[in-house]
């Protein structure tokens, strides 16, 4: 997968192509990441990449020409990260996952001139609702939670237990040792009874996303095996109580 990212701050993204999972995913060919500098698209002496809006009111708006000079170098889906776009969940990202290149436009100041997202823009993502000073963190985390997804990159069952990829929250996790300073890990994740430790992890995740989430089991449809422990998390949770 070919992924573009167009920035007025490149030099963001120089740790991120080049640390942990994003790295490795890079130099195994698995992923391309592109990044390109909006700037080397301003042709006046300045490079001026931005200017003040029409109509007055305070702040700067990114130019139209070179964001759509710089567009017509790259391909695929183009989305830009703003706040009026959808909200980024793992369901964008499996649908993303399938795209054979994508272009992020990361915005900066009041945003981009509305001319480019008429006219070129695919898709407006939101990452949530609250302000950051431009649209590179943003694109980090949709390239991050895209790339987990492709094949090779990590394994199938680490994404597969990850919060939100089966519309639940994940549950706990264990490591050695098994007891410390006196805490001691669950027995049933060393019984060695697989079946048992299936039904405590399924349990455990509807427990934390009912406990915690509750708006995310009103879109789950529960399998037979999951209502079953669901029924029986909720008399645990009662009994507690009482």
């Amino acid at each position: 997968m070919k992924i573009n990212i167009l920035t007025l701050f490149p030099e963001l993204f120089q740790g991120f192509k080049t640390q942990s999972i994003i790295g490795r995913a890079i130099k195994n060919q698995l992923i391309e990441i592109n990044i390109v500098n909006i700037r080397d698209f301003c042709f006046d002496k300045h490079k001026q990449a931005d200017d003040i809006p029409f109509g007055g009111e305070g702040g700067m708006v990114m130019k139209p020409e070179p964001l759509f000079r710089a567009l017509e170098t790259v391909g695929g889906k183009v989305i830009y990260t703003s706040p009026q776009g959808v909200v980024f969940n793992q369901e964008v990202a499996l649908k993303l996952k399938e795209e054979e290149e994508i272009t992020i436009i990361a915005g900066h100041y009041e945003g981009i001139d509305e001319r480019v997202v008429e006219e070129k823009v695919d898709m407006e993502i939101s990452i949530g609702d609250f302000v950051l000073t431009g649209g590179e963190l943003p694109a980090m985390v949709i390239v991050d939670a895209i790339s987990r997804l492709i094949p090779g990159v990590i394994t199938k069952a680490s994404y597969e237990n990850d919060s939100f990829f089966n519309g639940l929250l994940d549950y706990p996790q264990y490591t050695r040792p098994a007891e410390y300073m006196g805490l001691k890990v669950p027995e049933v994740l060393t019984s060695g009874n697989h079946k048992k430790i299936r039904e405590w992890r399924i349990k455990e995740s509807l427990k934390r996303t009912y406990l915690r989430r509750p708006d995310l089991l009103e879109k789950k449809i529960l399998d037979k095996t999951e209502k079953k422990l669901f029924n029986e998390m909720l008399k645990e949770l009662k009994e507690n109580k009482n």
